[in-house]
Parts: structure tokens; sequence; C-alpha cells
């Protein structure tokens, strides 16, 4: 991902294949400042969510494996889930959520609608595959400006 620091680099490069060895996606990494502390959090995600005793089991790996291994000591450090309505990032944040409903927002309008809800039938290099009622929606990435899980209550 091409915002992250050069920490949160290290940190997802070390730490990616220890959460897949463990049955997790590594979404995301960040390492920032706030007050006077630094953080280090990696995000990781499943197929039906994470619980906070994935978290532990995953911070329990990867602290170790991070230790002494970064160009910079962060005071904290935390594993969590990304957040059920953060946006998808990567094919991995689609494929992760086939058989779902998305929401998805369009750079351009498809027959006056910049919205669509469907459910993720299939994603690929070439684009994503939504159910959207009774019809079949193939769009390509390059038309998709947001994409995020539908929550209902």
């Amino acid at each position: 991902m091409a915002g992250r620091s050069k920490v949160a680099q290290e940190a997802f490069e070390l730490a990616e294949p220890i959460v897949k060895s463990m049955g997790f996606d590594l979404v995301d990494c960040e390492y920032k400042k706030e007050g006077q502390y630094y953080f280090l959090r990696i995000f990781i995600d499943k197929r039906g969510g994470i619980s906070i005793e994935d978290c532990e089991a995953v911070s329990r790996e990867v602290d170790q494996a991070l230790e002494g291994k970064l160009h910079a000591d962060p005071d904290y450090f935390e594993v969590s889930s990304p957040g059920a309505t953060r946006p998808f990032a990567s094919l991995s944040d689609y494929v992760r959520h086939i058989g779902e409903e998305i929401e998805v927002s369009l750079f351009a309008p498809i027959d006056g609608n910049k919205h669509i809800e469907g459910i993720i039938e299939s994603a690929g290099e070439e684009g994503l595959v939504l159910k959207v009622g009774e019809q079949t929606l193939e769009l390509e990435w390059s038309k998709i400006s947001k994409a995020q899980r539908t929550l209902r209550f």
C-alpha cells in the first residue's frame, strides 16, 4: 500500500507470513504518533470476522517476530480488526467477502445510479461481478470509486 511509512511497511513484510500461517489476512499496518507516543497497529481479517482472542493470538506471535527488527521502537503495539465499514482496499478484501452484500460507489452513473448495492459473486483481476436483484452486473475496477460492506441491523 502506497501510504505506509517505512516502519509500517517493514512491520507488514515481517508480519504477513506469520498472520497468513495463522489463517488470517493482513489487511494493513500503520505507524503513527498520537500525543507523545508512537503506535504500531496491524489490522487483520478473516471470513466471518475477527475476535478479541484472534487479535491476542496474532499479537503474541507477531510481537516476538518484530522484536528488534524495525527501524523504530514503537511505544505501543496493537492488533485490530479493520472495522466492519472500512472501505475495501484490495482484491483480497472483495474475495474475502464473496457471497456478502456490499455498497459500491461509481465514478460515473450506470442506468442513472452512482450507488449500487449487491452481493459479490466473484472478484478477479478484471473487476467485480455483483448480483443486483435478478441481474448480474460486471464492473471494471476503474469504474469503482469506493466499496464497503452493507450492514443491516
